[in-house]
């Protein structure tokens, strides 16, 4: 392990996060919502504390190796949101305290969009647009945009490259140099950003919500302005605008970027994951609008069509955005939806779960294990894409199963611990290690009233399920800092 070249590039990155404080300065400063000084301060803690950091080891230029690329990530993520929260916590509206400012911060920042604040409407604008700001820059990770200027910088990111992006095809390189990649990614996700936010106000959104939201939406945070969530618009224009781009942000990145340079649909008519991440969440939005109205609960098909279709998608890709109170729907509704939350989106996606395709390669493993029975002396590969599937890769996903069931049963068991009831304890450990956000009973609307050592666990649960639970998990790990 190479401390100091770890501790420079952190002290780097502490640095360029300190910058992110002055979007929302200029924000509170149009608006005057006497915030500007709660921003100003967290600038100026954040650099400090990055220069400080950086100063000491500043010519200490090594290439990373990969446990270093491990502990920057870890570090950047779990340390950011502490200095996230900063400017949270000094705001005097809304008062918060450290654990609840944490919270805030480190939801925002992993896309999770569970949030301890009521009376959105009323909060300065800055702070609302510091909150989208969190999702927006989490979305495809703040370590992926930082790669791209790491060179500039003297350091090498192919480590931290590895480290940060999910799913089974790790190693995938859309462009060459990895640099290059960054870029890529980044151009595609802005682009979407922008078209997005374009949509919005066409719609009839004015710019403020428009770019929040176009925010949230991309990066599938679900973070809103306001408490109602998009259900605040009455519009089933925006909602349908909504629908649209978390469909695309949930789809694997790499695809975007395939069938931009081709100009065609071909890479997403041909991928496997796509086609079972549409038919799953087509599925789940026929099911439920198919009884929103045969129950009565939403008398008008139309109605029962528009609000079935959207929290489906919402739920199911993980944004967590509402139309209507779905945790109060009668019947299988709100726990099949949360349950749809563990499968998620796609891998390299912005979105959250255990990803379609890891789930795919555990459902093909389960029906060749069946057919193995019945022909014991059978070779029957797993394919996916037509493509037979390295026995490492099914290894890796039985893994990251086991160790997601693990860490999701000892962190339920902590919550029922401080009191809370089976039902909420469940879906807060779903929704937050799923980075869903909104749970049931009563982590329906927001997380304020649970005890603060839950809040704590789940912040965890919300970094767990951020870096795919392998990333957190080697980093405490003793093997990983033995020599």
């Amino acid at each position: 392990m190479q401390f100091t070249v770890v501790q420079r590039v952190f002290g780097l990155f502490l640095m360029l996060f300190s910058f992110t404080m002055l979007p929302p300065a200029l924000v509170s400063v149009l608006y005057g919502d006497g915030a500007l000084h709660a921003f100003l301060y967290g600038f100026a803690w954040a650099l400090a504390g990055g220069f400080l950091i950086w100063l000491p080891v500043r010519k200490r230029q090594r290439d990373l190796r990969l446990r270093d690329g491990f502990l920057i990530v870890v570090l950047f993520w779990s340390v950011l949101g502490a200095f996230g929260a900063v400017p949270l916590m000094l705001s005097e509206q809304p008062e918060m305290s450290v654990t609840d400012a944490v919270f805030e911060s480190i939801s925002g920042l992993t896309t999770t969009g569970a949030t301890v604040l009521t009376g959105l409407d009323a909060l300065p604008r800055s702070i609302l647009f510091y909150r989208q700001q969190l999702q927006w820059l989490g979305g495809m990770g703040i370590i992926v945009l930082a790669v791209a200027v790491l060179p500039m910088l003297g350091v090498g990111g192919m480590q931290l490259y590895r480290a940060e992006t999910p799913g089974p095809m790790k190693d995938t390189k859309l462009t060459p140099r990895i640099t290059e990649t960054a870029k890529a990614l980044w151009y595609i996700y802005l682009g979407l950003t922008v078209a997005c936010a374009t949509a919005y106000w066409i719609a009839g959104m004015n710019a403020f919500d428009a770019i929040s939201h176009s925010f949230s939406t991309v990066a599938i945070g679900g973070f809103s302005t306001h408490d109602a969530s998009m259900g605040y618009f009455l519009s089933p224009a925006i909602e349908l605008i909504a629908v649209f781009f978390m469909l695309l942000a949930g789809m694997n990145f790499a695809l975007h970027f395939v069938a931009w340079r081709n100009l065609s649909i071909t890479p997403y008519v041909q991928d496997p994951e796509v086609r079972a991440y549409l038919f799953i969440l087509a599925a789940a939005a026929v099911v439920t609008s198919v009884y929103l109205y045969a129950s009565g609960t939403i008398p008008h098909l139309g109605d029962a069509l528009h609000h079935g279709i959207f929290q489906a998608v919402s739920i199911g890709t993980t944004a967590g955005f509402t139309t209507a109170e779905y945790y109060n729907w009668p019947g299988f509704l709100p726990v099949m939806l949360l349950f749809i939350s563990f499968i998620g989106a796609c891998a390299f996606s912005t979105g959250g779960g255990m990803k379609v395709i890891r789930v795919l390669l555990l459902v093909r493993q389960g029906m060749r294990e069946i057919m193995r029975l019945i022909h014991p002396n059978a070779q029957i590969p797993i394919k996916i894409g037509g493509k037979p599937m390295p026995p490492r890769i099914i290894d890796a996903v039985w893994g990251f199963f086991a160790a997601y069931v693990a860490s999701f049963s000892v962190m339920l068991l902590i919550l029922l611990a401080t009191g809370m009831d089976q039902v909420t304890a469940f879906s807060a450990v779903a929704a937050c290690m799923n980075n869903l956000g909104p749970g049931l009973g009563e982590v329906g609307t927001h997380y304020a009233g649970i005890p603060d050592l839950a809040k704590w666990v789940l912040a965890f649960a919300m970094l767990l399920g951020r870096l795919e639970i392998f990333t957190l998990l080697v980093v405490i790990t003793p093997a990983f800092w033995r020599r």
